[in-house]
């Protein structure tokens, strides 16, 4: 029997390929601040991201407003350390 017989399959970590367009929708309070702080986040994480394309949605009552960033993500890690810091941020209330 080959030594690779005995071995177990290797899983792929992650199905997305890297360095890759990555959209993130951030959900949050309508406040000024919001996406001031989030972009402060994401340009930390992605220091090419630029800030005229991030998008902004209020909702109907005007409460909450969504936010979509499409950053260059280059790592598992990064995404992971980037969702990490936004969903611990006060005014955010969901990460997608």
């Amino acid at each position: 029997m080959s030594e690779n017989a005995l071995q177990p399959p290797v899983e792929q970590d992650s199905l997305i390929e890297y360095p890759c367009a990555f959209p993130l929708k951030i959900m949050g309070k309508a406040e000024d601040s919001l996406a001031d702080a989030v972009l402060e986040i994401v340009s930390r994480h992605d220091p090419a991201f630029v800030a005229a394309t991030m998008e902004m949605r209020a909702s109907s009552g005007g409460k909450y407003v969504s936010l979509t960033c499409t950053v260059t993500a280059t790592s598992r890690p990064m995404l992971d350390a980037l969702y990490m810091e936004l969903t611990g941020h006060p005014l955010v209330k969901v990460v997608l």
